[in-house]
């Protein structure tokens, strides 16, 4: 008999192989075995502890920075939502973030409340949650330099507090990375501002983003890390695929570093021309493209 017809009872929703298109911006890829929508930190808790500790589990946020391949993905997926959603102002020029909150909802109300520094979360897509596992950053700033501790829930449904301090922090990496550990909720120290002063400056951040990134696409984001000394984005345009089909993939013609769908993709598509590019960039200048996008699933 199937594990999927042996799930723990839950209060929040069970979706059986269930298409994870809808559940990403490239709007691409296969079904989940399972896809799991808590209703709070107590449901998640308690399903993980009942579940057979065998099967494979990965909790997602908004899927901005997500490419599932065709093939879908074993396991159950994790989709957090409304109860890991609520930002609240600590006083101390402190804020604490669920795991669901968009990164520009929380730099919004940091600003509302004086808080500085989190500015640069507003040109970031997606939520808290992947910010915190992958030290999300632009424009100069990271959260590494923002982040004070978050709670993480493990495998075995326990929770547990880590400073900032304890992430390991690097260049859009973590020691949560491969973890197996789902973040619940981070708290943040900025300094004080006139929120009017802080709101011009996320104004800039989002016209910049605006006009120099195609956010209207089904795009993932930035697609691969900028190595050392170098911009991804210049080394994919430099090899000449700026704007150059492949399939129904195409690196966009507005930004060069990030990965559109342009239509009828398919997964495959989308990896497979950043793969074409890596290998071509390599030949070409000796520098290798690393991935930042996540990608997750069987191939078809």
């Amino acid at each position: 008999m199937s594990w999927k017809t042996q799930l723990p009872a839950v209060r929040g929703k069970l979706l059986i192989d269930e298409a994870l298109a809808p559940f990403t911006w490239f709007r691409v890829g296969g079904p989940a075995d399972v896809v799991f929508l808590p209703a709070d930190e107590q449901d998640l808790s308690d399903f993980l502890k009942a579940l057979d500790p065998a099967v494979p589990v990965l909790a997602i946020g908004v899927g901005s920075n997500l490419l599932v391949r065709d093939g879908g993905v074993e396991g159950v997926i994790i989709r957090l939502g409304k109860g890991f959603n609520t930002v609240e102002a600590l006083g101390d020029n402190r804020i604490k973030a669920g795991s669901a909150v968009p990164d520009v909802i929380l730099a919004r109300k940091a600003a509302e409340a004086g808080i500085a520094g989190l500015e640069f979360y507003a040109g970031i897509p997606g939520t808290i949650g992947g910010a915190v596992i992958m030290n999300a950053g632009c424009y100069g700033s990271e959260t590494v330099n923002v982040i004070k501790s978050a709670r993480v829930m493990n495998r075995q449904g326990e929770v547990s507090e880590i400073s900032g301090e304890g992430f390991g922090y690097t260049y859009r990496h973590s020691d949560l990375m491969g973890a197996d550990l789902i973040v619940l909720d981070a708290i943040y120290e900025g300094t004080a501002d006139a929120p009017d002063a802080i709101k011009a400056r996320m104004a800039e951040i989002t016209s910049r983003r605006e006009t120099t990134q195609p956010i209207r696409e089904k795009t993932g984001g930035s697609t691969f890390k900028n190595p050392p000394g170098h911009s991804s984005w210049k080394l994919v345009d430099e090899a000449g695929w700026r704007g150059k089909p492949f399939g129904g993939a195409m690196f966009s013609p507005l930004h060069s570093n990030f990965l559109i769908n342009t239509g009828e993709a398919t997964a495959a598509d989308l990896e497979g021309l950043g793969e074409a590019v890596r290998a071509d960039v390599l030949e070409k200048t000796g520098v290798q493209l690393d991935w930042e996008i996540k990608r997750i699933g069987r191939k078809d």
